[in-house]
């Protein structure tokens, strides 16, 4: 149940309404195109979708295990973030938060020459990155590192453990 209760404040010349106990037979109300203006959806964004490029016309991201053994080589699109490129492709990187910068368990190692060309760490991502197991010079957290062009042909090194607050032994899943 939700009705409207108008608010002082006015946009272009428009009240501003604030959406409580409307009831469900004034739902017909809501094709009308003054409410259709107030209420408003967007499109629902996900974290770990990802579309994997046509051969050849990716940008190639190198995955390695902590002894230096190539693991795999994928090709991922611009935008595209290393914890859900891992996942997509089935590679054994946990991401516990799912990408929510809450735990340290996505924790990569990149190549010296591809980390200078990354933006700095947020603190958020420092203080998880703290918390790493294996922490380095180039760690960074694999769903705060996004793919561009400049980074074709980077490596991300896998540490040997991870430490997870949370429960330890989790495997990444498909969403």
């Amino acid at each position: 149940m939700l009705r409207f209760v108008r608010m002082s404040g006015v946009v272009r010349g428009r009240p501003i309404y604030l959406l409580e106990n409307w009831t469900l037979s004034n739902s017909q109300n809501l094709g009308s195109p003054s409410l259709r203006r107030w209420l408003h959806g967007s499109q629902i964004q996900r974290h770990g979708n990802v579309t994997r490029p046509d051969p050849g016309t990716g940008i190639k991201l190198h995955f390695k295990d902590s002894k230096g053994n190539l693991l795999k080589t994928i090709e991922a699109n611009e935008g595209d973030d290393i914890l859900s490129l891992a996942h997509e492709h089935d590679i054994d990187l946990e991401g516990a938060c799912e990408g929510s910068v809450a735990c340290s368990t996505c924790h990569v190692i990149l190549s010296p020459e591809h980390y200078d060309l990354l933006p700095e760490p947020s603190d958020d991502e420092n203080d998880m990155l703290d918390m790493a197991f294996g922490l380095t010079d180039t760690s960074r957290l694999g769903c705060q590192v996004h793919i561009t062009r400049e980074l074709d042909e980077m490596t991300a090194i896998l540490p040997s453990a991870t430490r997870n607050m949370f429960v330890d032994g989790k495997k990444p899943t498909h969403h």
